[in-house]
């Protein structure tokens, strides 16, 4: 009877420990139930980078896949907590793969404390939205635009913090 408790104790934490919303980071699990990516289409993106109002807006595009965006994600993070106050909003938008948001995605956002607005592009109409987005955008990654309704400057290359806040200075001038 005693090795048969043990048996079911052990069933019940196994079956507990598996939960949705619950990542592993060696032997550390990463609570991600709270986080929430929304889908866009580029019609449903396109007003968030034509906003006309007092605001700055950093918009980056990235991927976890792409090791250049993972490695200057830190100064957007550092970018979106310095200067919130400054009416300055920084939007993460995500090319990965629709079908590994859950798995890839949100778990990144989770082991990296994300803490700006992340949302996912998902459009298989590339070829018209990147034009779109700037003539000038082969499609590579990271991207970044920085606008307000004065001004708006494109970037296809790494940001590092530096360079985006001189870039960043120009438009609070």
């Amino acid at each position: 009877m005693k090795l048969k408790s043990i048996f079911l104790c052990l069933i019940f934490l196994g079956l507990i420990s598996c939960k949705k919303g619950a990542v592993e980071k060696g032997k550390i699990k990463i609570d991600t139930s709270h986080i929430t990516v929304k889908s866009y289409s580029y019609n449903e993106l396109k007003p968030l980078l034509e906003k006309k109002n007092d605001s700055i807006y950093v918009i980056n595009f990235w991927a976890t896949w792409c090791a250049p965006c993972v490695k200057e994600l830190p100064a957007f993070e550092k970018l979106n907590k310095e200067y919130a106050s400054k009416k300055v909003t920084v939007l993460l938008v995500s090319l990965d793969f629709p079908k590994q948001v859950e798995k890839k995605l949100i778990p990144f956002i989770a082991r990296k404390n994300v803490r700006s607005k992340v949302i996912l592009l998902d459009d298989i109409n590339e070829d018209v939205w990147i034009k779109a987005i700037d003539s000038s955008w082969s499609g590579a990654i990271p991207a970044t635009i920085i606008y307000n309704k004065e001004s708006r400057k494109f970037y296809e290359k790494t940001l590092d913090y530096e360079t985006l806040e001189k870039e960043l200075q120009t438009f609070l001038k």
